[in-house]
């Protein structure tokens, strides 16, 4: 494992890139659109996930080879050895259709993450921003916040059936938008506190682009404590 500290207090870590073996062992029913597995196996003895926008891959079989996606670690539990990773139901892909129909007992493999970005929670604020693709990721990085921490979330879901409540011991307010015009809007609109705070977005890449440019370039907020993640692209549909 090395360790590299940026020029922000945000620190990278990487990982050696293993292959672990697994199996379902447990389905949750999240809401309308969103189901989580729950894999485990002794192979995940060794893994870790330091960062809450993390990166696996999901590898399965496929008639030609393989096919291998991106998910975000929802949860580890080190002494069960057991790694929980939500899907969209909407998803069009491979992986996502995979993940609709999938049975307890049914293996795949999970691969990396290959490092981590570890996020101080000890900023002044916090402001989190994503569409359906962030909903693991928001999740887990407000279920981490302390308490005294203060954050605010945007976040837009194509059905409302689909917006959740979350945990956290930070103070937190969710604003949910229903399409993308709204939560541009909604981010044109915010005031950014004083004090240091730390931005992450993880939406679609225009709009990951465009929260860019609305906070940092026309807001001013410091570009070594934001980070803005394509998570998709539109033009090649749903990353799943």
């Amino acid at each position: 494992m090395d360790t590299t500290t940026t020029g922000s207090r945000v620190t990278r870590v990487r990982h050696e890139p293993v292959r672990r073996d697994v199996e379902v062992i447990r389905i949750d029913e999240i809401s309308p659109n969103f189901r989580s597995l729950t894999f485990a196996g002794e192979a995940l003895a060794s893994f870790r996930s330091d960062g809450f926008d993390d990166h696996v891959k999901l590898i399965l079989p496929s008639g030609d080879g393989e096919v291998a996606r991106d998910y975000t670690p929802r949860r580890f539990n080190p002494v069960s050895k057991e790694l929980t990773i939500e899907f969209a139901r909407h998803g069009h892909g491979f992986a996502s259709n995979w993940a609709a129909s999938a049975r307890l007992g049914q293996r795949a493999v999970i691969a990396g993450p290959r490092g981590s970005m570890i996020v101080p929670t000890d900023y002044q604020w916090h402001l989190l921003i994503g569409d359906d693709t962030a909903l693991p990721a928001v999740a887990r990085r407000l279920e981490e916040l302390p308490s005294g921490a203060v954050a605010q979330v945007l976040l837009l879901v194509t059905d409302r059936a689909d917006r959740r409540r979350f945990k956290s011991k930070a103070v937190f307010n969710v604003n949910w938008a229903d399409n993308e015009q709204e939560l541009i809007d909604t981010v044109r609109a915010f005031h950014v506190p004083s004090g240091e705070g730390y931005i992450w977005c993880g939406a679609e890449a225009a709009i990951a682009a465009a929260v860019r440019e609305i906070l940092v370039e026309r807001k001013g907020h410091d570009k070594d404590a934001i980070r803005s993640s394509a998570y998709w692209r539109r033009s090649k549909g749903d990353a799943a």
